[in-house]
């Protein structure tokens, strides 16, 4: 009798270890993902500061070369035009998918050829060229063009490692049951590989 409740009381302790390992391992991994969720919605906040930068660059820029005489009005617009249409899109970190990634991607891609038309357009003019505050705002606007190149590199670098880490066994048992699911990443624009083409 002593012996037989030995026997069960060993057998009850083992699954006990085993059910606790488990608990732990998962309390493990979840807080694990957590963390690294954490990582690319620090890593977005990153990108949006200097998409937002730019942002907030271009009425200046607009506005300098709004002075040249007879500057086309019509490149202007243009870059007006994708300023705002880029502004209106956010996008929220914990919610991203592929669509509504290539939605704000469109709308920063589309900014960034304006301007890089407007720049082109520019060098028409000598006068404008010369001007201190053009030569400022320049420097400003390509200076953050490479900062959102680098931070856009760093978000692909953190969401592959989420990605990667969700996806893998046994880890991908836990993702699924708390809903952590992949992020897209910062693909190359359609005709990025292209210069834009301007007529004069």
């Amino acid at each position: 009798m002593k012996r037989g409740c030995l026997i069960t009381i060993i057998i009850v302790a083992f699954f006990a270890l085993i059910v606790l390992g488990v608990v732990l391992w998962g309390t493990k991994v979840y807080n694990g993902m957590v963390t690294m969720q954490e990582g690319v919605k620090s890593q977005w906040g990153n990108v949006e500061t200097q998409y937002q930068r730019r942002a907030d660059l271009i009425p200046n820029f607009v506005n300098t070369v709004k002075g040249a005489a007879n500057f086309e009005q019509e490149t202007l617009t243009k870059v007006i035009e994708a300023r705002a249409k880029a502004t209106q899109i956010t996008l929220d970190p914990t919610k991203m998918t592929a669509e509504n990634m290539k939605q704000f991607q469109a709308a920063q891609g589309e900014l960034s050829s304006s301007l890089s038309k407007l720049m082109v357009v520019v060098e028409q003019y000598p006068q404008l060229k010369a001007t201190q505050n053009y030569r400022d705002l320049q420097v400003e606007l390509e200076g953050t063009e490479n900062r959102i190149s680098v931070e856009r590199r760093k978000f692909n670098e953190v969401a592959q490692s989420f990605n990667a880490y969700i996806k893998r066994f046994p880890q991908n048992f836990i993702a699924g049951m708390f809903g952590f699911t992949e992020r897209p990443y910062f693909l190359s624009m359609e005709g990025a590989d292209k210069a834009p083409q301007v007529t004069f």
